[in-house]
C-alpha cells in the first residue's frame, strides 16, 4: 500500500499551547484503510514552512495530507502554500469533502481546502477540527488508491460504477 504523511498546520499545536487532535485521528485512520504513516509534523501556519513541509513530503510519501489552515482566518494559508507547489489542482476531491461536511455542518462550505498532485504524490487538504477531517478524508478514501494508481501511470480498470462514500465510511 502508498505510504502517507501527515502534516498537521497549526501555530497553537506547534507552540506546544493546544494539543493536536485532528494528525493523530487522521494518521489513524489512515493507518485503518492500509496506509502505513511514515512521517506526521507539525508546522506554523507560516505559508512558505508549509511549502517546504509539503515538498519534503512529497518525496518520501505518496500521499500527503495536511490538516488545518484552510479557513478564511488571515493565517490560514494551507491551500496558498498547496496551490504554489502543486502541479495539477483535483477540484472534485475538496468538493466532496465540503458535500460531506455539510452533512455535519454548514460550516464546512467555508472551507477552502485543495487536492493536486505533486510528481506522482497525492496532496489533500483537511479541516482542523478532528470531526471535519476525519469525515472529509473518510467521504474520498475510496478515491486515493484510484488516484495514486493513476499518477503511477499504470493501468486501472474504469467500473461502471464505483464505491460510493457512505459506503466507505460505514465500513471504517
Amino acid at each position: 500500500m502508498p505510504q502517507a504523511a501527515v502534516i498537521t498546520v497549526s501555530d497553537s499545536s506547534y507552540a506546544g499551547r493546544r494539543a493536536d487532535g485532528s494528525g493523530p485521528a487522521v494518521a489513524k485512520l489512515l493507518a485503518d484503510n492500509g496506509f502505513p504513516v511514515i512521517e506526521q509534523i507539525t508546522v506554523p501556519d507560516e505559508q512558505a514552512v508549509i511549502e517546504k513541509a509539503l515538498r519534503r513530503c512529497a518525496r518520501r510519501a505518496e500521499l500527503v495530507v495536511t490538516t488545518g489552515g484552510t479557513g478564511i482566518a488571515p493565517r490560514d494559508v494551507t491551500p496558498e502554500a498547496t496551490r504554489n507547489v502543486c502541479e495539477r489542482l483535483i477540484d472534485g476531491v475538496p468538493e466532496l469533502m465540503r458535500a460531506a461536511g455539510r452533512e455535519e455542518t454548514i460550516y464546512a462550505s467555508l472551507s477552502r481546502a485543495l487536492c493536486g498532485t505533486l510528481g506522482q504524490s497525492l496532496v489533500l487538504n483537511l479541516p482542523g477540527s478532528p470531526r471535519g477531517a476525519v469525515t472529509s478524508l473518510a467521504a474520498v478514501l475510496p478515491l486515493v488508491s484510484h488516484a495514486l494508481t493513476l499518477l503511477k501511470g499504470e493501468e486501472t480498470p474504469h467500473p461502471e460504477a464505483g464505491p460510493q462514500p457512505e459506503e466507505s465510511a460505514r465500513n471504517n
